[in-house]
């Protein structure tokens, strides 16, 4: 097998997986599975400004603002109340912050935006499962 093939098999086998996890997931683990996929890219994209890949460094940052603005935009503002409000300024402030490190190739907003992520899936993951299903049920 040469490595196109096993690289490609290895992408199709991700996908998939990637897939299927959403595919069963609660919207509760969709949300930690965004963030993750956000983390992920800062992390990836520290490394591609480290080694000179702009392209690949923009590249990531747009899809971690793409996923910010997907967790800002899976907000209840009618039923979240005060806290959405809080959380749609933070990931409005997440976003601009992603996009000052991009534009000046600077890795403190990134440092700034994964302790932000972090914090937040460190308490979004705390939430007991009761709750989880409460407010699933709404």
């Amino acid at each position: 097998m040469n490595a196109y093939v096993r690289t490609s098999n290895l992408a199709a086998y991700q996908s998939a997986a990637a897939h299927g996890g959403v595919a069963a997931s609660d919207p509760h683990r969709l949300i930690v599975m965004l963030m993750d996929g956000a983390l992920e890219r800062i992390a990836t994209a520290r490394g591609c400004m480290q080694r000179g890949e702009t392209a690949e460094k923009a590249r990531l940052l747009n899809r971690t603002v793409s996923i910010v603005a997907e967790l800002r935009g899976s907000l209840d503002m009618t039923a979240g109340g005060q806290i959405a409000a809080n959380l749609s300024e933070l990931y409005d402030y997440m976003n601009r912050r992603l996009l000052t490190a991009l534009a000046n190739n600077q890795m403190e907003p990134l440092d700034e935006v994964s302790g932000l992520l972090n914090e937040l899936r460190g308490a979004w993951i705390t939430i007991p499962a009761d709750a989880r299903t409460r407010q699933v049920n709404r």
